[in-house]
Parts: structure tokens; C-alpha cells; sequence
């Protein structure tokens, strides 16, 4: 029997939560799949109001979105329940809502990004703007890391499932030896999408410096359904090479409000029994 598609939602009855139940349904309809809510509470004592105000939201989500939405009411920190829920419940992708600087249930900008970063299962963060109901732009910001073929797979596989369009937004360097590995690094790309019928478009910042703040006005400006940011560090951080200091929570938190995906390259977003 084909296992369902599932997506976990943590939950802590926001606006930006909402935001994330509708992100979520999206990608899960695509697959035929399902939603698993949850909410963790801090004492056994909050669990059936906690209970009864995410199940009225499992039926609201059915109601507006037309999927079926499981409820998990979890103890403790959300830092161990996301991960242990994700886990037992074999979700295939996390999304997530962030309040501005804050993230899930009050945790900040950089103990949401542990949580991320630590993840076994791939995760898409958004603010308070819903879903569009398309992921048709999605930006891929490339400077010098180096492009290994498992962080464009998952890249490929996402735009040919959704029959999205990769912008490749590269960095404008000044240093001769650093724009000659970014050329590399960008044919590698093109080759790779070439080869596996992807479409794609280039674009280099118009500034040399500042390739956050370009990459995300960059994506405002075609309208980008969503940003991709591949961890390649292995310690749980954000392309280290690309996104220093606090540039990958301004992308998480990015003013336009365009969700982000987040992956590692070892996980997968589409597995290989759904087609």
C-alpha cells in the first residue's frame, strides 16, 4: 500500500500559523496527501482546550481547502516534539510559521533556525501571507558555494513537480577569482537543469556586495512564489559561504513576506513512489 504524502503543520493559533495550514494544503493536495497539525503544550492541563481549538481548525481546513487534517496535541518543547512528531508520523515536509523576528510559539529568529537546520524533513517557512494557490517562480540564489548535484536535484525535482520556473540569481563579484568559480558554479547549474528538461532563467545582482538584500528584492520584483536556500554546512547553518551573520534569518523574514524552503542535502522533497 503507497504510503500518503503527509505535511506537518505545527500550530499555535496565529496568523502566521494560518498562513502555514494554507501553504501546507497546497503542497499536500498536489500530492493527494494529508495534513497533521500540531500543537505542544506545556502541561497536561492545556490539552483539551489546546485539543478542541485545533480540531475546529482541522475542520476548517477541510472545509476552505479540501483535505483531511489529523490533530497531534504533544508535551513538552517544540525543539524535541517537531522532530519526534515529524518522525513518528513519517511527514515528509515541515511548514512553518514565523512572527516577524520571533518563530513557532514565541521561539526566536535563531533558535527556529536550530530547529530547521537539525531537521530531518525538509521545511518551508512563511509569514502571515497566504498561500497564492502556485509555486510557478522559484529563486535560487548561487554565489560561491559549490553547487553539489544533490542541492540541485531537490531544486529540479521541485520545479518539475509544481512546473515551476528556476531563477537563478547569482552574485556580482569584483575579485576575478571569485567570478571565475561563480561562472563555474553557474554552468554547472545550467547544465544540470539542461539535462533534465528544467526550465530556468539567470540573473545577476547589479551591485557587487549586499547579495541578500538584491536576492530578495530580486524576488519581489518577478513576483517569486517562494525562495530556496539549501544547507550545505552540515552543522545546521544556512549556506555559511552565502548567508553570514544574520542574512538567513532576513531571508526567512524577508519584508515582501515570500516563503522560503528550506533543505539539506540529504533529504528529499518528492520521494521517488510518488512519481
Amino acid at each position: 500500500m503507497e504510503e500518503t504524502y503527509k505535511v506537518l503543520v505545527p500550530h499555535d493559533f496565529t496568523e502566521e500559523a494560518e498562513a502555514a495550514v494554507s501553504h501546507a494544503a497546497y503542497v499536500a493536495k498536489s500530492f493527494d496527501g494529508e495534513l497533521l497539525l500540531l500543537h505542544v503544550v506545556s502541561s497536561e492541563k492545556a490539552r483539551s482546550d489546546a485539543e478542541n481549538k485545533l480540531n475546529a481548525i482541522a475542520e476548517s481546513a477541510k472545509a476552505s481547502h479540501g483535505i483531511e487534517a489529523a490533530v497531534v496535541i504533544e508535551k513538552g518543547s517544540i525543539f524535541d516534539a517537531i522532530p519526534k512528531i515529524a518522525e513518528q508520523k513519517n511527514a515528509m515536509l515541515i511548514v512553518m510559521g514565523t512572527h516577524g523576528v520571533k518563530g513557532i510559539q514565541h521561539i526566536t529568529g535563531s533558535y527556529a533556525l536550530k530547529v530547521i537546520g537539525h531537521s530531518k524533513v525538509p521545511f518551508i517557512v512563511c509569514q502571515s501571507k497566504p498561500s497564492t494557490g502556485k509555486i510557478k517562480d522559484l529563486v535560487l540564489p548561487i554565489k560561491f558555494s559549490q553547487e553539489t548535484k544533490s542541492k540541485l536535484s531537490i531544486t529540479s525535482t521541485i520545479a518539475k513537480h509544481f512546473g515551476a520556473v528556476v531563477h537563478i540569481f547569482t552574485s556580482n563579484e569584483s575579485d576575478e577569482f571569485i567570478r571565475t568559480k561563480v561562472s563555474r558554479e553557474l554552468t554547472f547549474a545550467k547544465h544540470y537543469f539542461d539535462e533534465r528538461g528544467v526550465k530556468y532563467e539567470v540573473e545577476m545582482a547589479p551591485e557587487t556586495g549586499n547579495f541578500v538584500p538584491q536576492m530578495i528584492q530580486y524576488s519581489n520584483d518577478i513576483e517569486a512564489d517562494m525562495i530556496a536556500i539549501v544547507n550545505s554546512s552540515g552543522d545546521g547553518g544556512f549556506l555559511p559561504d552565502v548567508f553570514k551573520g544574520s542574512g538567513e534569518i532576513d531571508v526567512l523574514n524577508n519584508k515582501f513576506k515570500i516563503p522560503t524552503i528550506v533543505l539539506n542535502p540529504t533529504q528529499v522533497f518528492v520521494p521517488e513512489h510518488f512519481g
